[in-house]
C-alpha cells in the first residue's frame, strides 16, 4: 500500500493564500480548489494568521455600549405609538357589527 507524501508550503504561499481567501470575494473552498488543497487546510491557516495578527483571543474586559438614554427613549415613544394605534384598530374591529 502506497503511502501519500506530505506536502509543506513555505509561509510566504500560506500568507499569499490567506490574503486570497480574505480579499478575493470567492469562497474558501474555491481558494482552496484554485490552489490545490483541502479546505479545511486553507482555515487552518487562516485561524493560525488571524492568532498572530492579533495574539490570542480574548474576552473582553468592557461590555459593548448599548444604544444611548436618548435612542431609547426615541423607541419607547415609537413603540407607545404602534401599540396605540394596534389598540385603536382592535377596538373599531371588535366594536363592528357585521363581516366587512
Amino acid at each position: 500500500m502506497e503511502s501519500k507524501k506530505r506536502r509543506h508550503f513555505p509561509d510566504a504561499f500560506k500568507r499569499e493564500a490567506v490574503d486570497r481567501a480574505r480579499t478575493s470575494g470567492l469562497t474558501i473552498i474555491q481558494v482552496a480548489e484554485e490552489l490545490g488543497l483541502h479546505e479545511t487546510v486553507l482555515r487552518r491557516w487562516i485561524r493560525r494568521f488571524d492568532q498572530l495578527e492579533t495574539g490570542p483571543a480574548r474576552r473582553p474586559i468592557a461590555q459593548a455600549q448599548g444604544p444611548s438614554p436618548a435612542d431609547l427613549a426615541a423607541e419607547n415613544a415609537r413603540l407607545k405609538r404602534e401599540l396605540q394605534r394596534a389598540e385603536m384598530e382592535r377596538d373599531i374591529l371588535k366594536n363592528h357589527p357585521g363581516p366587512l
